[in-house]
């Protein structure tokens, strides 16, 4: 998957880049080994949000059920594809979809997921923010194994991004519709977010 890498951040250079797995225990062991006294009130916040955001995705990765439909065409895919994702661990939206994501694509041995940390790679990962927008993540971004690219997803599912919107609409503070939000994702438990793979899945069956 070098060409994917090398289409990814063009003349840029990754600070670091991880599997999913990596991701997630990175996120474990800092959480482990943060004095939390010594933390500013900012930075507590942030390591307040990792933490529930670990917890999030193991309830996912230890519930979760995946269709078996959704399944069945993740194995018609006959080609290397890579999910390259852009997320930091205190970010909710990551906690509750890429889960669901990682246990499809490990039905399929050609497709692989790399992450990589937004804050740390600002220069790389900016060609994928339009302007005026506050880099929100996470963000994928498929690539083909000679390079192309094949789609962009994120931050969240559809459905998910218009109740933000709509709720920002209303007068909700971020802490309100953040609150909305997570409700609706334990709610909706990944249905809306599976609709939106079947298409990008299918898109990716030659």
């Amino acid at each position: 998957m070098d060409k994917a890498l090398k289409s990814f951040f063009k003349d840029t250079k990754p600070n670091k880049i991880y599997t999913y797995k990596e991701f997630l225990e990175l996120s474990e062991t800092n959480i482990s080994n943060t004095n939390i006294d010594a933390l500013t009130d900012k930075e507590k916040i942030y390591f307040d949000y990792s933490k529930i955001n670990l917890q999030r995705t193991k309830r996912i990765e230890k519930t979760f059920k995946p269709n078996q439909d959704i399944v069945d065409l993740v194995n018609k895919i006959d080609r290397k594809i890579l999910f390259f994702v852009i997320t930091e661990d205190w970010c909710g939206d990551s906690a509750q979809n890429l889960p669901y994501i990682e246990k499809y694509l490990n039905f399929n041995p050609l497709l692989e997921m790399k992450v990589i940390l937004r804050d740390s790679n600002l220069e790389a990962i900016d060609n994928y923010f339009k302007e005026g927008n506050p880099r929100s993540i996470p963000k994928i971004v498929g690539f083909n194994e000679n390079g192309k690219e094949l789609f962009i997803w994120g931050p969240r599912p559809k459905f998910a991004q218009d109740l933000v919107q709509q709720l920002k609409a209303e007068g909700y503070t971020k802490e309100e519709f953040n609150k909305e939000l997570h409700l609706w994702y334990a709610k909706n438990k990944g249905k809306e977010l599976e609709k939106e793979l079947v298409n990008i899945f299918r898109n990716l069956i030659k």
